[in-house]
């Protein structure tokens, strides 16, 4: 999903659900991933591509671009030849650390026994 172009709702006031809008923040198949890894500190995109490993570089390129926009990443930008690009957290997705290990840990203890012995959807 873009983020940057399409939202749930016009306005995440309350009644709007806090999680949903969370959850558009951070949702998706790789960002959740990315901000684990930026978690350890900075990472050239090639050593986050590395790190995550099935991602393709426009789809990492997509996320990180959306993370930024968001202010939750930060792309620093090197005047080097050849260039060098490097991404971290924000403050704000620094705060995200207690979440992001929460996931881990709830991962580790449930999420891939479900994940092992889920039934097959026709």
């Amino acid at each position: 999903m873009d983020t940057n172009a399409k939202t749930r709702h016009t306005s995440y006031v309350l009644p709007a659900c806090p999680v949903e809008a969370t959850l558009e923040l951070i949702g998706g198949k790789w960002k959740g991933i990315v901000l684990y890894y930026l978690l350890d500190g900075r990472l050239r995109f090639s050593e986050l591509k590395r790190k995550i490993g099935c991602v393709t570089q426009r789809m990492l390129t997509k996320q990180l671009r959306e993370l930024e926009s968001t202010g939750l990443v930060n792309r620093i930008v090197y005047a080097e030849v050849p260039p060098r690009v490097e991404y971290e957290l924000t403050e704000q997705g620094q705060s995200l650390q207690p979440i992001l290990i929460a996931l881990k840990q709830w991962g580790e203890e449930r999420g891939l026994t479900l994940l092992k012995n889920r039934t097959p959807i026709d």
